[in-house]
């Protein structure tokens, strides 16, 4: 369970570093503390995180993917290896999203009354 939390802690750290980029300080702070709210063991809260990580695959990283690789086009620089890297950062946000699975399941095995 241990290295479900670690992803879910670099998905948020990633997300946070995105927002720092653009010095969005309160935004950066938020995602770089929500994994802390694994410590609170229920299920809504859980999902929570779940939910963030999915529209921010979505929202921050498809949005942001897709404005850097038109950037890069009108440019006539390369830009295929910018959308392979967004794409990957994407899947890896979603991974982290199902570890999320992992870690209801491995509480709710632990403790049937939840």
């Amino acid at each position: 369970m241990w290295w479900r939390i670690i992803i879910i802690s670099l998905a948020f750290l990633l997300i946070g570093a995105h927002f720092m980029r653009y010095g969005y300080l309160a935004a950066c702070s938020i995602f770089a503390l929500a994994p802390l709210l694994l410590f609170i063991k229920h299920k809504a809260v859980t999902r929570l995180l779940q939910l963030t990580l999915i529209i921010s695959a979505l929202l921050v990283w498809g949005v942001s993917g897709f404005e850097f690789v038109q950037m890069r086009m009108a440019m006539d620089q390369p830009w295929l290896r910018l959308g392979l890297i967004m794409t990957a950062v994407v899947i890896f946000t979603l991974i982290a999203a199902t570890c999320c699975n992992g870690i209801i399941a491995k509480r709710a095995t632990r403790n049937p009354l939840r």
